[in-house]
Formats: C-alpha cells, structure tokens, sequence
C-alpha cells in the first residue's frame, strides 16, 4: 500500500468518525456505533502506524513496501 493510499484510508475512517460522533451530540450512540467508533480509532492507529514505518524505511534507505501493517494489540499498546 502506496503513502497516498493509506491517506486515503485515514481520510475516509477521519470522516466516518466525525459522522458518528456528530451523532452522538445530544443523542448518544448506539452499541453497534460505539463498537464501529472503537474499531475505527484501531485502525486509524494501525494506518499510522504504517504511514510512521514507511517514512522511516524510506529516510534510511529501505524499502518501504517492506512494511507490514502491525497488529492492534500491538500499536495499541504503544505509549504516547
């Protein structure tokens, strides 16, 4: 996956997110919509992730195709 791929990707789940939470403002949200709201924020982690790989790989004169998308419990668990 190309960096302009996964901006791509980031853009859209960015926007799907807004639109949840835009509902969620007075009225809360459902089960089903806070599950998606979690699973969102995972993968936005893991793209990234991915993207932070990437550039890495590329500054010091890798690959960066050779990045792997890492598992949710790992970039997860990752401090901030």
């Amino acid at each position: 996956m190309a960096d302009k791929d996964i901006i791509t990707t980031v853009d859209k789940l960015i926007a799907e997110e807004h639109q949840l939470r835009g509902r969620a403002v007075g009225g809360g949200l459902g089960e089903d919509e806070q599950t998606r709201i979690r699973q969102i924020e995972e993968q936005l982690d893991q793209c990234w992730d991915l993207l932070r790989q990437r550039r890495a790989r590329r500054e010091f004169g890798e690959n960066p195709e050779a990045s792997e998308p890492r598992p949710v419990g790992e970039v997860e668990s990752y401090q901030q």
